[in-house]
């Protein structure tokens, strides 16, 4: 898809393009991923918003009361704590943001907590900014389509095991003792490729 003009951003009117007084093209962007937080403010840049970033949940709430913003894109998972805290604070500071949330595991559990604290849907990482633009702008009620290559459920699986993997610092045998799983099984499945 080519990039966008402001004004034709589906669900967004001309009143509200970047560089007008009222600031409603306000996008801020919590994401403890670095390259990915760069990719994607670039990319929501050239659709016309106006980007503030954050790598922690700190930055981001204070980012979200000092300048609230009309949108937010935000991880769940970030390295000081939970997406869920920044979302509860732009809802603090401002009740008409729309908010999509990220996710880079199978958590639906956040998710759906955090679309009870206001966010309008979640996404799974790593998501593109048209899918991003296309959450943020639908209108109430609408479902986003479904992904055109979604992961497969082996696929889902390996990635939680390999998270799981990686916030026990690499350890086979704790990592085995959280997933209830015999350490020789998951040996195996971490010598594999990935699937697909």
């Amino acid at each position: 898809m080519a990039d966008m003009d402001d004004t034709q951003i589906p669900g967004i009117g001309r009143d509200e393009t970047a560089g007008g007084s009222s600031g409603e093209m306000s996008l801020l962007i919590v994401d403890d991923d670095t390259p990915f937080l760069r990719r994607i403010a670039r990319a929501m840049e050239t659709r016309g918003f106006s980007i503030d970033t954050a790598g922690t949940v700190a930055e981001g709430v204070e980012s979200a009361r000092a300048r609230p913003p009309k949108y937010a894109v935000v991880d769940l998972r970030l390295e000081d704590g939970s997406g869920l805290d920044v979302i509860a604070a732009i809802r603090e500071a401002r009740e008409d943001t729309r908010i999509v949330v990220l996710t880079g595991y199978g958590n639906i559990a956040t998710a759906v907590t955090a679309v009870k604290l206001g966010a309008l849907d979640y996404l799974a990482k790593p998501a593109d900014a048209d899918d991003i633009v296309h959450a943020l702008t639908q209108a109430p009620g609408e479902k986003v389509d479904p992904p055109e290559n979604p992961m497969s459920a082996d696929r889902v699986r390996w990635e939680h095991i390999q998270r799981v993997y990686e916030m026990c610092d690499r350890n086979v045998s704790e990592t085995a003792r959280r997933l209830n799983m015999h350490r020789r099984t998951l040996q195996r499945i971490l010598a594999k490729r990935a699937p697909r």
